[in-house]
């Protein structure tokens, strides 16, 4: 063989080492950079006569449960999509089918809406339901402005996610 043939055989296998070395390099910083994301938590949405947002979790461990220290500051958060809501709307909350799976809270201002959890992926409810107030008395009282709604995925007494939604009384 002659020096000629080595030196460009060489040469042929030497490119073809770097550009092995190069797309290896590649695909490893793309996982890295990949592992450096969070994954997106579960979305929950809201939908009134067709109109919707989705909102990703204010509070969510993959799953697990959300210490105790900072549940409170979780459900303290506000909300950053906003829901119009009238008298005769019909308000459409959406989960994930692993939320549903766990069980969901429907809290409204902190308090519960519903006395247990809900296990459907979704759930209606009667838009002026959630701005009715009471006076001290227990008569009934002007309708609220707007409210803050949250949803709680829950499983055996821990909250596993928090989401919110600001609902606007579109009537008053």
């Amino acid at each position: 063989m002659s020096k000629l043939t080595r030196h460009s055989r060489m040469s042929s296998q030497s490119r073809r080492s770097v550009r092995t070395a190069t797309a290896l390099g590649t695909v490893a910083l793309g996982l890295v950079a990949l592992s450096a994301c969070d994954k997106p938590t579960p979305m929950v949405t809201a939908a009134v006569n067709g109109d919707s947002v989705s909102t990703e979790a204010a509070c969510y461990d993959d799953g697990k449960a959300i210490p105790e220290k900072e549940v409170r500051s979780c459900l303290e958060k506000k909300a950053e999509e906003t829901v119009s809501v009238g008298t005769g709307d019909k308000l459409r909350i959406g989960v994930e089918p692993e939320t549903a799976d766990s069980g969901w809270l429907v809290l409204v201002d902190g308090k519960p809406a519903l006395p247990d959890a809900v296990k459907k992926t979704y759930y209606s409810f009667p838009g002026e339901a959630f701005f009715q107030q009471q006076s001290a008395t227990g008569q009934p009282a002007g309708a609220k402005k707007s409210v803050q709604v949250s949803v709680v995925e829950t499983s055996g007494g821990d909250f596993k996610g928090i989401w919110h939604f600001h609902l606007k009384n579109s009537d008053g």
